[in-house]
């Protein structure tokens, strides 16, 4: 069965950090670029983060950018996102993405939309004092 499955979301305070991993079953992540997105409740949904499937570059949204990471285990078929310096307004549900190609992730770090191979469910992430 073809799935990503995103894990690691919580409820955490500002300034924590928290992991969120993808983890794809039934095809090999590493052939893909993987993109993160979120979307807070009330609000269109935000792409945050990509790796590319060719040179692995990393790529950021101004929102995340010197907080977050995003890193890949081609070992373990995952993808991580670490975010560090957490703030109330990163609160929202994370989703992972994967796609056959790099420049439709890219597009959507500059707000465009596209239909991407494979979505994740979801991981809830709540950031509050």
């Amino acid at each position: 069965q073809v799935q990503l499955v995103e894990s690691g979301g919580g409820s955490v305070q500002p300034g924590d950090s928290l992991r969120l991993s993808c983890a794809a079953s039934g095809f090999t992540l590493a052939n893909y670029a993987v993109g993160w997105f979120r979307q807070a409740p009330g609000q269109e949904r935000e792409a945050i983060s990509c790796i590319a499937n060719d040179d692995d570059g990393t790529y950021y949204a101004d929102s995340v950018k010197g907080r977050f990471t995003i890193s890949r285990d081609n070992a373990k078929n995952v993808v991580f996102l670490d975010m560090a310096g957490l703030k109330p307004e990163d609160t929202a549900v994370y989703f992972c993405v994967a796609h056959r190609d790099t420049p439709p992730l890219l597009a959507g770090l500059g707000g465009l939309k596209y239909e991407y191979d494979y979505w994740g469910q979801g991981t809830q992430v709540t950031v509050s004092s």
